[in-house]
């Protein structure tokens, strides 16, 4: 009975006071809890906020040095020309220099360029910190045309104009054919022209055509080509070539059907 009323006195009821202090706590436990939590939090989007700001600041200062003046154009190379002069080109763009690399006038460049008939086609590259490279196609001229005031002009396969002169030059052919160079038969006889090696057509005294079909050169030694169409003409070049080797002397060649060349 001693031991039940001692029990009995050890589980007596808590009081008010007890409550309030375990309340308390558990708060300030909670408390603790969540403010190293949110210093975990804070931690990790302050990291998170530093590598963004880093990230922009490397990006916008690259962005920023490459339209400053330290990505400046200081040199213009020029790459592709033969009958050019690098120099006049490099002159004529010569206004990009002192120029951020990023804002090279493509404009300007190509206004500057259009004034050299002999240039085909052209691609800018930027070599950065300062070199600037123009990387030039040439046109290639096929032959020479008599115009109505008896001047000679030097074209290229699709009749731009390239040169104009007095006197007819020499190592180009000269071209005859029906409606001018806007018309089929020159665009045929440009066609069998440009296939031909330059030292091949520099043998070629004249070209002749009345329609796309019916192409006739004439060699410096007085032999007579007849090419056809311009349809396979690089087979047609490859036959006379081979024509042309075994026999020297010949009067004529006919290879308008390449499989099948013939001497006269």
């Amino acid at each position: 009975m001693e031991a039940d009323r001692s029990a009995m006195q050890d589980e007596a009821p808590l009081t008010a006071r007890d409550l309030w202090q375990a309340t308390r706590a558990r708060r300030k436990a909670l408390r603790t809890e969540i403010r190293r939590f949110t210093q975990r939090s804070r931690r990790r989007r302050i990291g998170w906020i530093i590598g963004a700001a880093l990230a922009l600041l490397i990006v916008g200062g690259s962005v920023g040095a490459a339209y400053s003046p330290l990505f400046a154009v200081q040199t213009i190379t020029v790459e592709g020309t033969s009958s050019l002069k690098a120099g006049d080109v490099q002159k004529a763009l010569s206004g990009q220099v002192g120029r951020p690399l990023a804002l090279v006038d493509a404009s300007a460049v190509k206004a500057a360029l259009v004034r050299f008939p002999l240039i085909e086609t052209y691609r800018l590259e930027a070599h950065p910190p300062h070199d600037l490279v123009v990387r030039i196609v040439e046109r290639t001229p096929v032959g020479v045309i008599q115009q109505s005031d008896g001047r000679f002009t030097v074209v290229d396969v699709a009749g731009v104009v390239l040169s104009t002169s007095e006197e007819q030059p020499a190592g180009y052919a000269l071209i005859d054919v029906s409606g001018g160079t806007a018309s089929k038969a020159f665009a045929a006889v440009g066609t069998a022209l440009r296939t031909l090696p330059a030292e091949l057509r520099g043998q070629v005294a004249g070209a002749a055509a009345s329609t796309p079909d019916d192409i006739v050169l004439q060699l410096n030694g007085g032999a007579k080509v007849v090419w056809g169409s311009a349809e396979q003409s690089a087979l047609k070049t490859r036959s006379l070539q081979a024509l042309m080797k075994a026999n020297p002397d010949a009067a004529s060649y006919d290879v308008s059907s390449p499989g099948v060349g013939i001497v006269g």
